[in-house]
């Protein structure tokens, strides 16, 4: 299991139909650009907390 370190940590809001923006400086950072796919993971912990993970994604055709 990889162990990665905190880069950022800020708060942003949903949008209208439930989108959020990365911010710039995020972006820059991992080189995302208009159309780029993305990774989304959704965890819980065993005291219920959850947390949505983010990551740049190689293109999949079969996904």
């Amino acid at each position: 299991m990889a162990i990665f370190r905190v880069m950022y940590y800020r708060e942003i809001n949903v949008g209208s139909g439930g989108r959020i923006t990365i911010p710039q400086e995020m972006r820059d950072d991992l080189r995302i650009s208009d159309g780029d796919p993305l990774r989304v993971r959704l965890e819980e912990s065993e005291g219920g907390q959850r947390q949505f993970t983010v990551w740049k994604a190689e293109p999949n055709p079969s996904l």
